[in-house]
């Protein structure tokens, strides 16, 4: 080649846009055109605007953007712009705090308004004992990822603020969706639109995490501000949107109509397949009749329930020829209803004793009585094995819905009796198999047997509706805090029914479901096409990592220590790949708490779990209170920051 071509190559090559990520060196999305914006990734991508010797950055990550500025004549960063609260956004802060110390102008942080309180007041979102109506939590648990210590703002701004830096003007945009308070920010150069956007969408029509827009308890809340905050961008037909993850998006129309699409079809499949909030009370029993005691109906001979207008009580009762009773499940009563209806059984239907209760899954609102029936009436409590812990120790983990969460005084359950899955309960006269039925939750059981003729299945809170309505499929909440993998969740519960082949389903909430068969059949195919619409979304290869906010987690989740002081738990890894997984995880705690080891790194096998045992020390000086202590993860070589946490307090 002759030099001049050479170097008009070399020259071409040089100009050329660089990848829009790449950790460890700064890119460029477009430097013909946007000679200024720079990017910089690693536990998030960090948006750099330069002007002179100045910038303005977008997120920070990890912070060690800011050991590299002066690659690009940067010598002070004027501003932090945040795009959300989320930790891998913002985790750098304690080293810019560092880095700003000693600059006659400290850089300046602004995020968005409604997410304030999760910057500065952290800890406020992490509760020792967790209630159904905190805030920013399914029934208690948490679907935000405040950073581990506070981050003072020196500016918010609202839905449709402006923000003007060194003759530019951003436009403030709520995108709210991926986070709960999630912003845009728009800047207008060379007549076209840049839009640094966060994680509302990223290349591909895809969705950084699921368990981040999951935000109620299957309403599709987040859902529809997704597909809202997706049109809004649309409508700014921007030359390039610059998320906070993967590669930037170059001429995004197509991509936002596509994700759109995506989450319309996803949101018919995702929300209830049976009305819950519009003709529950219609659909809920069809079959029962009433007793000599009031509000106390007959299924069949053999077996009761609770009924009565917008009454949705946990409670059914097998009583046996001899008088001797098994209850499934019992919540969401008052203690007198219960009793008064217990003293109107035995008076008029035979019933001497209720020998056990089974509760179906984990969730408080099915054994809050429990311990009344109990105490008062010698009643046993017997469950699944695998519902153990998270019944008897719920503050050990993060699920929605603990017992402890009602408010009652009962903070857990202990156990009687434990049955292994398939197991044969064999019961005055009764013969029931105990089998586990994930779906709604992965701590789960099934009961079955024949009464009075028919082979019934107490489903819990897996199935709901009215099964000769042929457009009901069934499905109760869709909610990954519940541990509810579809893989081993809902797919699983719909394939045991369809081998036990019940003659009716007795559903949580007094649901009774005669002639279930093509209801069945329908719930089993909703459970495969919804696993499909969660893939069609997904930014992982494998859906289950950005689906399961627990394929990290530490055991206990709650915990508390004495200062000077020190305490153990499990973190509990998991691989669902077919294929050897490296993981390196780092334990951030806040002054005055001491990981050892502080770094975990290995590999696991292929689809294995297993547990590393963490100490945790508070110094002398530690403050009281409650801290959140967070997860960095490295996955495969891939940073992804501090996804995960679990929570200390500090004792005096």
């Amino acid at each position: 080649m002759k030099p001049l071509p050479l170097l008009l190559a070399l020259l071409a090559l040089a100009l050329a846009p660089l990848p829009a990520t790449a950790a460890g060196r700064f890119t460029q999305p477009d430097a013909a055109a946007h000679p200024d914006l720079f990017v910089w990734t690693d536990t998030c991508n960090v948006h750099v605007l330069r002007d002179g010797d100045a910038a303005l950055l977008i997120d920070l990550g990890d912070g060690s953007v800011l050991d590299h500025l002066g690659e690009i004549g940067v010598k002070r960063v004027e501003w932090v712009l945040f795009t959300s609260h989320h930790r891998e956004l913002c985790q750098g802060f304690p080293k810019l705090a560092a880095w700003r110390a000693g600059k006659a102008e400290p850089t300046q942080l602004a995020a968005p308004d409604f997410e304030r309180a999760l910057f500065e007041k952290p800890s406020d979102f992490r509760k020792m004992k967790v209630r159904l109506g905190d805030a920013f939590t399914i029934h208690g648990a948490s679907f935000v990822r405040p950073p581990i210590q506070p981050i003072p703002l020196d500016r918010t701004f609202k839905k449709m603020d402006t923000f003007t830096w060194r003759g530019r003007e951003l436009w403030c945009v709520d995108t709210r969706g991926s986070s709960p308070g999630g912003m845009s920010y728009f800047l207008k150069q060379s007549g076209r639109w840049l839009g640094f956007t966060g994680d509302l969408m990223l290349d591909g029509a895809k969705l950084h995490t699921w368990f981040d827009s999951e935000w109620d308890y299957g309403f599709a809340a987040g859902v529809w501000a997704l597909a809202n905050s997706a049109a809004q961008v649309a409508g700014y037909d921007a030359a390039w949107l610059l998320p906070a993850h993967g590669p930037a998006i170059r001429e995004p129309a197509k991509q936002l109509e596509e994700f759109q699409q995506k989450i319309y079809k996803f949101e018919r499949l995702y929300v209830r397949g049976y009305p819950v909030t519009t003709f529950a009370g219609s659909v809920q029993d069809r079959v029962s009749r009433p007793t000599a005691v009031p509000h106390v109906w007959q299924v069949s001979p053999h077996l009761f329930k609770f009924r009565g207008p917008g009454f949705f009580p946990n409670f059914y009762l097998i009583i046996a020829d001899s008088g001797h009773a098994l209850a499934v499940d019992c919540g969401l009563l008052q203690t007198n209803v219960l009793d008064t209806a217990i003293a109107g059984m035995k008076q008029h239907l035979g019933l001497k004793q209720i020998d056990a209760m089974i509760p179906t899954h984990m969730h408080g609102d099915h054994f809050l009585q429990g311990s009344h029936l109990r105490a008062q009436h010698g009643t046993k409590l017997w469950a699944l094995d695998g519902m153990a812990d998270v019944c008897e120790h719920p503050e050990w983990f993060d699920y929605a819905a603990p017992i402890q969460a009602y408010g009652i005084g009962v903070d857990g359950v202990r156990f009687d009796r434990l049955f292994k899955s398939g197991e044969v309960l064999d019961w005055e006269g009764f013969k029931f198999t105990i089998d586990w039925m994930p779906g709604q939750t992965e701590f789960a059981l099934c009961v079955s047997g024949v009464i009075d003729g028919r082979k019934v299945a107490f489903t819990g809170d897996n199935i709901f509706g009215d099964p000769a309505d042929p457009q009901q499929t069934g499905h109760e909440a869709m909610v990954a805090h519940n541990s509810a993998i579809l893989d081993e969740g809902y797919i699983l519960g719909a394939e045991l029914l369809r081998r036990l082949k019940p003659d009716m389903l007795l559903g949580g909430h007094s649901y009774v479901m005669p002639q279930p068969a093509a209801f069945i059949e329908r719930y089993h195919a909703w459970a495969l096409a919804m696993r499909d619409a969660f893939r069609t979304l997904s930014s992982e290869d494998d859906y289950r990592y950005w689906f399961d906010p627990f394929w990290v987690r530490a055991q206990p989740y709650r915990n508390t220590v004495k200062r000077g002081e020190s305490f153990e738990i499990a973190l509990h890894l998991r691989n669902f790949r077919a294929r050897a997984q490296t993981h390196r995880v780092v334990i951030h705690t806040p002054t005055g708490l001491i990981a050892e080891p502080a770094v975990l790194e290995g590999t696991l096998d292929s689809e294995a779990r297993r547990p590393f045992p963490i100490r945790l020390r508070a110094t002398a000086d530690a403050k009281t209170g409650v801290h959140i202590v967070a997860l960095d993860i490295t996955r495969d070589g891939k940073r992804q920051g501090e996804l995960f946490d679990f929570v200390v307090e500090v004792l005096p």
